[in-house]
């Protein structure tokens, strides 16, 4: 199945590392235009919108902190501004664990912090996006597997967030699409990006294989690719689904 989005204009949140920055490629590779958006990672960002330019297509970095409303709207006005203000696909993507905290010692400015950044700012991108999303345009959220299953060690407010984020999709799906906007989302299981390098010992990671049925991590790529189908009109019947990538981990 080849599938093009020739001409469409993405934008993917926390798009510099790992299952962003696959999904910004993979749409680039598929026609799309992309803003990049970043955090930290500036000159990684940087060295993504150059490879995503060398295929021909718009793109933009910009920086935005989306635990923050304001820096949310100047992400979203400046994307609309560079797509002359249409937006055909948004990847809600950027989260983060912070750092792994037992239930019992996770203090309120953690939550607040953990939850404004990956499930609030899915609520203030998708909102802020919706008047420059014409008919026919798509809604990608980023949930994980730990939406399922309350999370590993140290993660069951991470785990939460994600479970917000898929109850989230699957109203807002049947709101939104009677205005023409699919929205749908993805659940990754353990997947080989930065994420885990930073937040899980590598014994935790050898643990989680013995638990995949494939025995064996997921790629960013892998990701990606289901998000590309999502965008496209291939995933016309699907509507606030959320898809399960996670080489068998979760089964339900």
């Amino acid at each position: 199945m080849d599938i093009r989005l020739d001409d469409k204009n993405a934008v993917v949140t926390g798009s510099s590392t790992g299952i962003g920055r696959a999904i910004a490629l993979k749409l680039a590779e598929s026609g799309a235009n992309v803003v990049v958006h970043y955090y930290r990672f500036r000159e990684k960002a940087e060295e993504l919108a150059e490879e995503i330019r060398k295929m021909g297509r718009q793109v933009l970095a910009i920086q935005a902190d989306l635990g923050l409303s304001a820096d949310v709207e100047k992400l979203i006005s400046k994307s609309a501004e560079f797509f002359n203000k249409r937006i055909d696909i948004l990847v809600n993507n950027a989260g983060t664990l912070i750092q792994r905290t037992a239930f019992a010692e996770a203090s309120e400015e953690y939550w607040d912090r953990l939850m404004n950044i990956n499930f609030k700012s899915v609520f203030l991108c998708s909102q802020k996006a919706l008047p420059f999303m014409p008919r026919g345009s798509r809604i990608i959220n980023i949930s994980s597997v730990a939406a399922r299953t309350g999370g590993g060690p140290g993660s069951v407010i991470y785990a939460a967030s994600k479970g917000g984020i898929n109850a989230l999709t699957m109203g807002m799906a049947k709101e939104l699409i009677q205005k023409g906007i699919w929205v749908n989302a993805i659940a990754p299981g353990v997947i080989d990006t930065p994420f885990h390098e930073k937040f899980t010992p590598p014994e935790v990671r050898k643990g989680f294989l013995q638990s995949i049925p494939v025995k064996r991590e997921g790629l960013p790529e892998e990701i990606a690719s289901v998000a590309v189908f999502l965008a496209s009109r291939y995933s016309d019947y699907m509507i606030g689904t959320v898809v399960d990538v996670n080489g068998g981990l979760w089964v339900g």
